[in-house]
């Protein structure tokens, strides 16, 4: 693939559309939605590199999607891939009707994982429902997947109910090993289901190409509506109605499931 945008002309498109200044104003350190208040990592290393340091608009769309019940948490166990700042993990974690666990995940790099755990042990301190973890798309799954049966010993199907991969198809090169991530971890039921939030900057190109791959390995998909209103109703800080509609605007979301259980509908 040859149409991924550089991280720098991702990061600039966003700022643009934001109305947010240079990358190192201090108010890009952190964000508040609702009670949750989440820290950014510095700029530096691999929290840079891998946009770690930023928290972009789908992560925003998909936290909307979690307060309208539009994906459902309840009783759930949540896998989130590279969950930088852990918005959608956290708002899950925090619902009154929550998830039985959700685990938070992104690339084992120290700085990035200390943010990740200090944004869980600020919002929720005393909860063993949320847990952290470094792992790297497509790698030896059994270490993750131990932390579930942790909890759930007497699980019938290894495997998570819901995963959450917020803002990642731009990494086209890692189309393979995300995709291998979500085979390894989508638990085999009816009931299992992957959500995905892409930017706008994201080519349609590099989106159809993670979707190629998917469909390859037993996967289908269903792109969500194309909702142009921001509908939920918690309160974020520092941002106004017209400019959380504007970044909801920016993205595009599609759910996963087993294409094995077609027959029993989205």
């Amino acid at each position: 693939m040859t149409n991924t945008l550089s991280s720098e002309e991702v990061f600039h498109d966003t700022l643009t559309l934001w109305g947010e200044g240079s990358p190192d104003d201090d108010d890009t350190a952190s964000f508040q939605y609702a009670d949750l208040v989440l820290s950014l990592p510095p700029k530096e290393g691999k929290a840079n590199s891998l946009l770690a340091d930023q928290l972009f608009s789908p992560s925003l769309l998909l936290a909307e999607k979690i307060e309208r019940n539009l994906i459902p948490v309840e009783g759930r166990t949540i896998l989130e891939l590279g969950a930088g700042c852990a918005l959608p993990s956290l708002l899950a974690a925090t619902s009154e009707r929550p998830p039985s666990l959700v685990v938070a995940t992104d690339f084992p790099d120290r700085i990035i994982m200390q943010n990740l755990e200090n944004n869980v042990h600020r919002n929720v301190p005393h909860s063993s429902l949320i847990k952290t973890f470094g792992y790297s798309w497509g790698t030896d799954p059994l270490p993750l997947l131990n932390t579930l049966r942790s909890e759930f010993p007497d699980a019938a199907a290894a495997g998570f109910d819901c995963m959450i991969l917020s803002d990642l198809l731009y990494f086209d090169k890692s189309h393979e090993d995300l995709v291998r991530s979500i085979t390894l971890f989508l638990r085999p039921s009816s009931l299992s289901r992957v959500y995905v939030a892409a930017g706008n900057y994201t080519p349609s190109v590099v989106c159809d190409n993670f979707f190629k791959i998917a469909e390859q390995s037993g996967l289908e998909w269903k792109e969500g509506e194309d909702d142009q209103d921001w509908r939920g109703t918690l309160p974020v800080k520092s941002l106004d109605r017209e400019a959380l509609i504007a970044r909801k605007c920016m993205c595009r979301w599609w759910v996963g499931r087993w294409r094995a259980y077609r027959d029993q509908g989205f």
